[in-house]
């Protein structure tokens, strides 16, 4: 059997001094989670952060960077995850907008407020990749060289 990677994407979206997260259930256990998942066939890395921050948040966003790109082996499934993790600046909520099945929707937490609720947190890269935005970490969204 041969090893293949799952590719993700994920946003930072942080508005005054809030990140917008994601309350969902997964695994039947109720966490926390930035917007994320899984990229689709023929979707840009873009395009899959965009659509995924919306059927997660009901928000729409427009990438601005490349936090950076993260690996990740879950313990519960043993799955390797490659995630490609954006910072996005928030335009709008959609009012009424169709999550995706098993959100429970969309959250706002202070730094301070996501570490105090850490056992929640669906992986370790939650507070990693904030952590990884609020030293400074940024690199151009052309670093992402895709063919058409």
């Amino acid at each position: 059997m041969r090893w293949t990677p799952h590719a993700t994407v994920a946003c930072i979206v942080e508005q005054d001094g809030r990140f917008l997260l994601v309350e969902e259930i997964s695994s039947g256990r109720h966490v926390i989670n930035q917007p994320a998942g899984h990229l689709e066939q023929g979707e840009s890395f873009i395009d899959a952060a965009k659509r995924e921050t919306l059927e997660e948040t009901g928000w729409l966003v427009e990438p601005e960077a490349l936090l950076g790109l993260y690996t990740y082996t879950a313990p519960a499934n043993g799955v390797t995850y490659h995630r490609f993790c954006f910072i996005a600046r928030a335009l709008a909520s959609v009012p009424d907008a169709v999550l995706d099945e098993g959100i429970i929707g969309p959250l706002w937490l202070t730094r301070d407020e996501i570490a105090a609720r850490q056992p929640e947190l669906r992986s370790e890269l939650v507070s990693r990749c904030i952590d990884d935005y609020l030293s400074g970490t940024r690199y151009p969204l052309d670093f992402i060289q895709e063919t058409a």
